[in-house]
């Protein structure tokens, strides 16, 4: 009888913190940037140079653990945690073992298979390593200290996923969470969020845990998803074969679709960790926490909420909308400006999302100010554009976010509503289509259709489609 098995999925989520400066130093933490440009003696691990704690950092840490339900551990430090990796330049890297910032949390998510809490172990404040780049042409590593020193939280969960839709639930909630903080952008592919996945499987029914390995190297959520499905079928076939699974860490390879085994797993003991001695405790007031409380954002549950009630727009558009805070953002401004939520919703739902699909973009990279999207909602609304021109004008703003009033002057997109130059031009149409009239005229709605294309595109766009309607078949 064949077995039937359970995934048991935990995940450890770094997320690259919104700061200027790195947490230990005043370096930028720019992304990109010329190699080694983002340095000083501190993040660079010279001797004798001391770390002086970014405030932030703390009170993002704080801001993301209240928002996901943790308890702030008032009393905490940093230790150091000693490993020898070329990217790591002091041969340490500071972290929080014994006492970190938040603890048992967790957040609500929502699958097909319905509702569940995602418990929250801990989160605690770290600072990133440097980046090693691997040069096949020349046979070399070279390394990049511009990362090292970016502060990160690392956000640990207890096993409680069973399978890639909830992992993928659980990350979408973090980003959403963190981003509406605006504690980070949360960009996979920029690597200021990326998940370490660990997995096991038992038999269904089993109360013991089996062996797990974790997966690196997983910057996109559909690459998550294939590893976890990929390392379930691996560790179900060893066990089936009679074979143990061993703990490890694995590099998965998203070309390939396969894992490799990268080393053995370290336990906590293997990196001789110990209070920082450089960095004094953190003590956290009552204060200090009701501070940062006070600061949280609307989330997005709150605002689908006050969005059904106040601005009477479809659930699906107010769900794509909230779905990124810059976009909520534009929606709510531009609604302000000109009181018309269900047209500012269509321009974001249709033509904006259709232009971020094109241009591969994300929500959050619309540069566009909600002054033009009203300008130009007012502009078609008073008939003083069509709903064509429009199209052409919102795609001048989504690139290059022109004033619509200017932009329709310059280039002289204006209706003609000018009943006498429309009439002339449509008597013209007439004369030069004979077929089309005859079509008309023996019972063929559609012909009238061909003649209205007709007139528009000798109004190169700009008339008003209603008056040439009306026009046309009063001539006829």
């Amino acid at each position: 009888m064949a077995k039937n098995y359970e995934t048991v999925i935990g995940l450890e989520v770094h997320v690259e913190l919104a700061t200027k400066t790195k947490i230990f130093c005043s370096c930028s933490t720019e992304f990109g940037g010329a190699p080694n440009t983002h340095t000083c003696p501190v993040c660079t691990g010279m001797p004798g140079s001391l770390p002086v704690l970014n405030k932030q950092v703390v009170e993002y840490a704080m801001a993301v653990g209240l928002a996901t339900n943790c308890s702030i551990t008032q009393y905490c430090k940093f230790d150091r945690k000693n490993y020898f990796y070329p990217d790591n330049p002091q041969n340490y890297q500071i972290s929080q073992l014994y006492l970190p910032i938040c603890r048992n949390g967790g957040v609500e998510i929502e699958t097909a298979a319905g509702k569940k809490v995602i418990g929250i172990h801990e989160i605690h404040m770290e600072e990133d390593a440097g980046k090693l780049v691997h040069d096949e042409w020349e046979d070399v590593s070279i390394v990049d200290y511009n990362r090292s020193g970016v502060p990160l939280i690392e956000i640990v969960s207890e096993p409680d996923m069973r399978s890639a839709d909830e992992v993928i639930a659980y990350l979408e909630k973090l980003r959403e969470t963190i981003q509406y903080l605006g504690a980070s952008d949360c960009k996979l592919n920029e690597g200021s969020m990326r998940a370490d996945v660990n997995i096991s499987v038992r038999e269904v029914g089993a109360r013991k845990f089996g062996t797990r390995t974790e997966m690196k190297n997983l910057n996109s959520f559909k690459a998550i998803a294939h590893a976890i499905e990929g390392e379930r079928e691996r560790q179900i076939e060893l066990i089936e074969m009679g074979r143990s699974v061993v703990q490890e860490t694995r590099r998965w390879d998203d070309n390939k679709e396969s894992s490799h085994a990268m080393r053995s797993k370290e336990d906590a003991q293997d990196y001789r960790y110990f209070p920082e001695p450089d960095l004094v405790p953190i003590v956290i007031s009552d204060e200090w926490i009701e501070e940062v409380r006070k600061k949280q954002p609307e989330f997005r549950s709150e605002k689908l909420i006050r969005y059904k009630k106040e601005y009477d727009i479809p659930e699906y558009d107010a769900q794509i909308i909230t779905a990124s805070k810059h976009m909520a953002d534009i929606f709510e401004a531009t609604t302000e400006l000109c009181g018309k939520p269900k047209k500012v919703s269509n321009w974001l739902m249709v033509e904006t999302m259709r232009l971020l699909k094109e241009n591969e973009m994300d929500a959050q990279d619309l540069k566009f100010s909600p002054k033009n999207l009203a300008e130009l909602i007012e502009l078609t609304e008073a008939g003083t554009i069509n709903s064509t021109v429009a199209k052409e004008v919102f795609e001048e703003i989504f690139y290059h976010d022109v004033d619509p009033k200017q932009y329709v002057e310059e280039k002289g997109l204006k209706t003609v509503n000018d009943e006498g130059a429309l009439r002339t031009t449509i008597e013209q149409i007439i004369a030069d289509n004979p077929q089309s009239v005859a079509d008309y005229h023996n019972g063929k709605e559609k012909a009238i259709g061909y003649l209205v294309g007709q007139t528009m595109k000798a109004m190169k766009g700009k008339a008003n489609p209603a008056m040439v309607n009306q026009i046309l078949k009063e001539l006829l």
